[in-house]
């Protein structure tokens, strides 16, 4: 049986920063998704760059249940090399030294940790370059 954890692991945009790039007109999605703007329904597999900067952000300093213990933690959304735009935390970065024009790497890290159950999800992050 297929379990929903695997079908999750199993997920190109997840876990390769895959994105799809429509074969008619060329636009890139990220999330994937089944119609692009201009009607066609045929994608080629994209590979995001991990490189950009971020254009807004945020701090969440009262954070949703199940990520209290990380407040405060930022936000933003990033804007790789190629012009694709991403909504991901910042990591390793201090609130204070959070600014427009930061430029940062999209890194695969842990994202959260489920309870008792203890199944760990992880996902991307930004974190400024050095």
């Amino acid at each position: 049986m297929i379990t929903p954890a695997i079908v999750r692991r199993n997920t190109p945009h997840r876990y390769r920063m895959e994105a799809q790039k429509c074969a008619a007109c060329g636009k890139v999605f990220f999330p994937p998704r089944l119609v692009c703007t201009c009607g066609s329904r045929k994608f080629k597999a994209y590979a995001l760059p991990s490189e950009g900067k971020v254009i807004t952000h945020t701090v969440i300093r009262t954070a949703p249940r199940g990520f209290g213990d990380e407040a405060p933690y930022c936000m933003g959304i990033v804007e790789l090399k190629d012009g694709s735009r991403v909504l991901c935390q910042i990591a390793d970065c201090e609130p204070h030294r959070l600014k427009v024009g930061l430029q940062v790497t999209i890194e695969f890290r842990k994202i959260q940790e489920a309870g008792e159950s203890g199944v760990i999800a992880y996902g991307y992050k930004a974190v400024p370059e050095r």
